[in-house]
């Protein structure tokens, strides 16, 4: 039964009206929604605001590394140290390393870039924080409905957005409602604001309708792979930093490792591969495992007890592939947008930032009758914040790894560190992109054969492991959330041409071709097992696979994380 129909039959939806809402209960969007409040807290005026979060809870599905930079909450919250936020972990300390198979090389202190100097933050953990800034926006006022999927985009009769349907519950596996089916209920809004986290399933149709991204270099992605571990407490060090790159990636194939020291004996470590990458047998699951045995790695874990797991896609394009964040009735924040600083590893000050910066032009507009039209006050102050600044200093970093790993390691240090030095705050040239991530995958007969060593299950794991310790659960009759276009392409193309690569790049095993008893192939789809990271949605080299919502509260969730 199609959502039309099912709207012909059980509707119309009920609906609510606010001032704003908010898709998406991350960093971004609750600091939209707190920043909203705040003004009208400040200027005596009453504002309605919602945030639809389709995990359990707010910071449910979030995951980052995460080294915070404090300065958009220093804006947000000036006396957040007093209010409890948990930046418990200060940094202690930054190492550098470029690996070799074997070996490790620390850059000099004096030799590191700006962007990887952290003196000033704090190792987290971004669900935590999440969490703490979920409560804050309750108690000012904003509502918050945990557990709401926004699966669809309403818009009024002038083309403008009007607000978001929920999505309908209690349809089985074969599109029809059972028992339990509830109709979704309709938010319309002055204005809708959306913070998705990247590839937002609904922003992505919003920069499509109204063509955001036009002019713009293609967003580039990666995907990270974290993992937490409680350790031996003779090898912890509290605050400690450590990125690294290099080995287990080759020189054409951008990647890197973190490793971050919490406090009470636990270590955060993933590993980040660039989704830009050419050979199809490469799989960033098992290169984070391989990654883990390296001896400068395994040294800080090695006897100890990993926790937790998830995975995440995030965006790495930068300032140049920033679409235009706004459209009759509502704008993008944080990764919805694109916000996130590759050359920083971080992304939630810039969340929260243009949140922020976001909520004063809709306050602005919602003070002055205004309703449904462009909020172009919020682009106009993001190109005069600090934000922009730092990003425009960036905007070349992922270029120049599309060049190779050792160029992009010569051109941000000259970027980063020399120029600086020399008194120019931006590069005095800018390197377009042109290519899309899913366009760079080669035939798999061009490319090298991968060969990964079996996990140990102490220090390395299989995928089904992992995710069963990212409290990952879907429920069970309703309709997988991962759709093909054409179920034909994945075994006539994708599997003939490049071998099959969604049973590599996805770090949740929920790809895998199997054999039908007349020894043809298929392609299986586990669904339940999917952590939500949207790799699928952009590395597709078909573009087949299409990520949609689904029930609400589904998909991992983290703990610690």
């Amino acid at each position: 039964m199609t959502p039309t129909s099912l709207l012909e039959q059980y509707g119309p939806r009920e609906s609510m009206d606010y001032d704003v809402a908010i898709v998406g209960g991350g960093p971004g969007g609750l600091a939209t929604a707190i920043r909203l409040k705040q003004l009208a807290a400040e200027k005596g005026k009453d504002v309605s605001v919602v945030v639809l979060e389709k995990g359990s809870a707010p910071g449910a599905h979030i995951l980052s590394g995460a080294v915070m930079d404090p300065i958009a909450l220093n804006e947000l919250f000036p006396n957040w140290k007093e209010m409890g936020a948990p930046l418990n972990q200060p940094v202690t300390g930054d190492d550098v390393l470029f690996l070799t198979e074997t070996g490790a090389k620390r850059t000099p202190d004096f030799l590191v870039p700006d962007c990887f100097h952290n003196e000033g933050n704090y190792v987290i953990s971004l669900g935590a924080l999440t969490q703490w800034l979920g409560e804050q926006a309750e108690t000012l006022g904003v509502e918050i409905f945990p557990g709401f999927t926004a699966a669809e985009v309403l818009y009024n009769d002038n083309g403008s957005v009007k607000g978001v349907a929920t999505g309908n519950l209690g349809i089985g596996k074969d599109g029809q409602p059972h028992e339990g089916f509830q109709l979704g209920m309709e938010l319309h809004a002055k204005y809708t604001i959306f913070s998705e986290g990247a590839r937002g399933h609904l922003g992505k149709q919003l920069i499509a309708r109204y063509k955001l991204d036009a002019g713009r270099d293609p967003q580039s992605h990666a995907l990270g792979i974290k993992e937490l571990w409680e350790i031996d407490p003779a090898r912890a060090q509290a605050g400690r930093v450590v990125h690294t790159a290099g080995w287990p990636m080759d020189n054409a194939t951008y990647g890197g490792g973190f490793l971050y020291h919490l406090g009470g004996n636990q270590v955060t470590l993933g590993f980040v591969t660039g989704l830009d990458y050419k050979n199809p047998w490469l799989s960033p699951f098992e290169e984070m495992q391989r990654w883990k045995t390296h001896p400068a790695i395994r040294a800080h874990i090695e006897g100890g007890n990993r926790i937790s797991y998830g995975a995440r896609a995030i965006t790495a394009g930068g300032l140049l592939s920033l679409p235009r964040t706004v459209f009759p009735g509502g704008a993008l924040v944080g990764c919805d947008a694109g916000y996130l600083n590759a050359a920083r590893i971080k992304g939630s000050h810039a969340a929260i930032k243009s949140g922020m910066l976001a909520a004063e032009a809709a306050f602005e507009a919602l003070a002055a009758g205004r309703s449904s039209d462009e909020l172009s006050a919020y682009p106009t102050a993001f190109e005069n914040s600090w934000l922009h600044t730092e990003l425009d200093q960036s905007r070349n970093f992922k270029q120049w790894f599309k060049k190779g790993s050792l160029v992009g390691a010569l051109m941000t240090g000259i970027e980063q560190w020399l120029l600086p030095k020399l008194g120019m705050k931006r590069p005095p040239w800018t390197i377009h992109r042109t290519q899309a991530d899913h366009t760079c995958l080669r035939p798999a007969a061009e490319m090298p054969q991968i060969s990964y060593t079996k996990p140990d299950g102490k220090l390395t794991f299989d995928r089904l492991s992992s995710v069963f310790i990212s409290n990952t659960n879907h429920e069970e009759n309703q309709p997988a959330h991962l759709k093909l276009k054409d179920a034909s392409v994945p075994v006539q193309i994708n599997l003939a041409k490049y071998a099959g690569p969604e049973s590599r790049y996805c770090p949740a095993g929920v790809y895998e071709f199997v054999k039908n008893d007349d020894s043809t192939s298929r392609l299986q789809i586990n669904a339940q097992n999917c952590v939500h990271c949207k790799t699928c949605d952009i590395k597709d080299p078909t573009q087949n696979i299409v990520w949609v919502t689904p029930e609400g509260g589904g998909g991992p969730n983290y703990a610690g994380m």
